[in-house]
């Protein structure tokens, strides 16, 4: 029976890692190489991670440091992060780029909030959905050789299950939005 649920766990916790990697890429103040996840560059024709190219560093609570480990790469570099939905100007002192993200504004910071409960509610809607599909599934083996009480059963699980997802989401939540609003 396990192995039926097993599939509705891993995509709910599948859920879970990309509202992990959503909310790590959303900046609040402080330097976060996480910013840098989804900006790929093109090194030789195929699309890489800055991460894959150069080193990334955070020598103070405000800037991120990349040192590309080919001098070519420093242009390439720089004309992703622009291009990027980041919001900053990258510094290019000829070996390194400097990334300085400025102190946020109050209003700034409640939108930031408001962003991070939106990917939140996306997530508990994904994992609900995941739910539903499972429901749906153990509806379906109605008349097979499973039980009426082992359904009923599977769904009472799957439901625990879906509980317990929801409230770690809540739990991330919170934890950004109380990073985020943190001066």
């Amino acid at each position: 029976m396990d192995e039926k649920l097993k599939v509705y766990e891993e995509k709910m916790k599948k859920t879970m890692n990309n509202l992990g990697g959503e909310l790590g890429a959303i900046r609040a103040g402080r330097a976060n190489p996480h910013v840098l996840d989804r900006i790929v560059v093109d090194y030789y024709g195929t699309p890489t991670p800055i991460q894959q190219v150069a080193n990334v560093s955070v020598p103070e609570a405000r800037m991120i440091q990349i040192q590309p480990w080919e001098k070519n790469m420093l242009k390439v570099i720089e004309k992703a992060i622009q291009v990027s939905d980041l919001g900053i100007n990258p510094t290019n002192d000829g070996s390194t780029i400097r990334l300085v993200f400025p102190e946020l504004t109050e209003e700034r910071r409640k939108d930031l909030a408001k962003d991070v409960k939106k990917k939140g509610e996306a997530a508990k809607v994904a994992i609900r959905n995941i739910r539903r599909d499972g429901n749906d599934a153990f509806k379906k083996l109605k008349g097979t050789e499973v039980s009426e009480d082992e359904i009923k059963d599977l769904g009472e699980r799957l439901q625990k299950l879906t509980d317990k997802f929801i409230k770690d989401v809540d739990k991330e939540v919170e934890v950004k939005t109380k990073e985020v609003m943190t001066v």
